[in-house]
């Protein structure tokens, strides 16, 4: 018989699923929808939910790099992957031999795309998406920059431009994501220009599907021709990029544990490294198998909360490595034993990695990929 550590995060298909539906009819039947499955699904395992979207009929995925998407390739054997980080040097070769799609935007990627095309020996050519940088100055050629790139994409060049795309560095506000669309909207006029047709413009993530808020480059893109493509991430595992609540999306990931020990402790006794806790009264301390090198962020210490038995039961203390102690004085009957939810809900109570995020002064999507690989996952339902 194997024993493991009571700690483990269950992954709902079908709220992955509800999401994906919700999504994809935002979208519109016009639209392509990209699933964002990089960082390990943002911490829900790429194989089981890459598994799950594509028998849902996800074409496209979105990884980070050539490494991802090769892993990717060995679940989903007939996706399209696009690696959204772009190619890193010797990697031209695998990029071919894999039928992967990477985003470009420097003539250094060209020239991996091209040395692995010549080396694969294939009649097709590899498509890339040429990234413009329309203000993220992260990623992407500046339209300065741009005449050099669109001359490698001639007739009998070995790449092929499939889609042009751009990345908006703040969806909330609506005057800068206006001027990096008619940044955007110049860099594809002169694409054109120099004859090229992509089959995709690739502009807006979760929170302009949730907002509707980028509908110019779906007119943009039947222009020309094209197909808009969104490109969907956090919305998939349930949370809005805004950090604001959504009724329409259903969190994906529950993280679980159970109380392995208790003790009641007198007022006045301290708990935890630094003793940073300090009983007021005689107090019951339930002890989780769980701790920051886990994933639960050592700044929950005394501010975070977890459920038990439906009720919420106080950080005490500061969290370890690997342990965990939480205040259920206020729970009646808790037992070794008893399942904890860290992100769940129980009775009609709810913890989310939104309201860890808020604590923290940080992001859902930090909280969710930071959950460690330690922590199995499991597809439930």
């Amino acid at each position: 018989m194997t024993h493991k550590r009571p700690i483990w995060a269950e992954i709902s298909r079908s709220r992955l699923l509800h999401n994906y539906r919700y999504l994809r009819r935002l979208a519109g039947a016009d639209a392509e929808l990209l699933a964002v499955v990089k960082a390990d699904a943002y911490g829900h395992g790429l194989a089981g939910c890459a598994r799950a979207l594509a028998a849902e009929g996800a074409r496209w995925f979105g990884v980070t790099c050539v490494e991802e998407a090769t892993a990717l390739r060995a679940v989903c054997p007939d996706a399209s992957i696009l690696a959204m980080s772009g190619p890193w040097i010797g990697e031209g070769e695998a990029i071919v031999d894999h039928r992967l799609t990477t985003v470009v935007w420097d003539p250094a990627h060209l020239d991996q795309l091209a040395a692995g095309a010549r080396r694969g020996g294939g009649s097709e050519r590899v498509p890339v998406h040429l990234e413009i940088d329309t203000g993220m100055s992260r990623q992407g050629v500046q339209l300065r920059d741009l005449a050099p790139i669109l001359d490698r994409f001639g007739p009998e060049a070995p790449l092929r431009l499939e889609a042009v795309m751009t990345h908006f560095h703040s969806p909330e506000g609506a005057a800068a994501t206006a001027e990096q669309m008619e940044r955007f909207a110049a860099a594809v006029e002169t694409i054109v220009g120099y004859g090229l047709r992509p089959t995709y413009l690739s502009a807006g993530s979760s929170a302009d599907l949730l907002d509707k808020s980028t509908g110019e480059l779906t007119a943009l893109a039947q222009k020309h021709g094209a197909r808009r493509m969104f490109r969907g991430g956090l919305a998939l595992y349930g949370y809005s990029p805004r950090g604001t609540a959504s009724d329409d999306l259903e969190p994906v990931l529950a993280w679980k544990s159970r109380v392995t020990s208790l003790r009641t402790i007198d007022a006045g006794t301290t708990a935890g490294y630094g003793a940073t806790f300090q009983a007021q009264r005689p107090t019951r301390l339930a002890l989780l198998p769980v701790g920051y090198a886990d994933g639960l962020n050592r700044g929950l210490s005394n501010r975070g909360c977890v459920l038990v038995r439906g009720q919420r039961a106080p950080v005490a203390g500061r969290i370890s490595m690997d342990q965990t102690m939480v205040d259920v004085t206020d729970i009646p009957g808790v037992t070794v034993g008893d399942e904890v939810a860290l992100i769940g809900e129980q009775n009609g109570e709810r913890v989310t990695a939104g309201g860890m995020a808020q604590l923290r002064g940080t992001i859902a999507y930090e909280v969710l990929c930071n959950i460690a690989g330690r922590v199995p996952r499991a597809m439930v339902d």
